[in-house]
């Protein structure tokens, strides 16, 4: 039964990665025994943390490292997968360049989980008067304006609690 649940998972994140702009790592074994350390932690947690970090078991404090993590993006741009390779940059897709490991990217301690980062020139630069609050997806960078979060990013697919409040 887990192996059918891996390899319907396995096709979803795959449909959603490639209709993002995103690519999953084209080593279908490897990629799906790190799918079913999603599965685990979904199972052990209650969500999908990263199956290459430790995650403390409380949602909020791991909000950093539910996949896809708040470092996919930037270790895409730097090093062509994010930590756990799970997803690949293009050239690491069209066989170009080689994923490899990578530093570790999250702060230790306090500074990681909900919230962490402080707020960026983007909020300094916006007005402070709108009819409504601006909402930021801390995956993607998504905003939108609205009374509350939505359910979903409609970019990346991330929880409604992956965004934060930015006026």
């Amino acid at each position: 039964m887990k192996a059918e649940t891996a390899d319907s998972l396995f096709r979803r994140l795959q449909r959603e990665a490639e209709a993002s702009g995103y690519h999953l790592n084209p080593d279908t074994e490897f990629t799906k025994e790190l799918v079913g350390g999603l599965l685990t932690n979904l199972e052990r947690y209650g969500y999908m943390s990263c199956p290459c970090r430790l995650a403390d078991g409380e949602r909020s404090a791991d909000l950093d490292i539910i996949c896809p993590c708040d470092y996919r993006d930037p270790d895409l741009d730097e090093h062509g997968c994010c930590y756990c390779a799970l997803y690949v940059s293009r050239e690491v897709l069209s066989g170009e360049t080689s994923a490899a490991s990578i530093p570790e990217r999250r702060p230790a301690g306090a500074d990681r989980g909900a919230n962490a980062g402080g707020s960026s020139t983007v909020e300094s630069a916006l007005p402070r008067t709108l009819p409504f609050p601006l909402w930021r997806c801390s995956v993607c960078g998504y905003l939108c304006a609205r009374e509350s979060p939505p359910g979903a990013c409609p970019i990346c697919k991330a929880d409604r609690d992956r965004f934060q409040r930015y006026l």
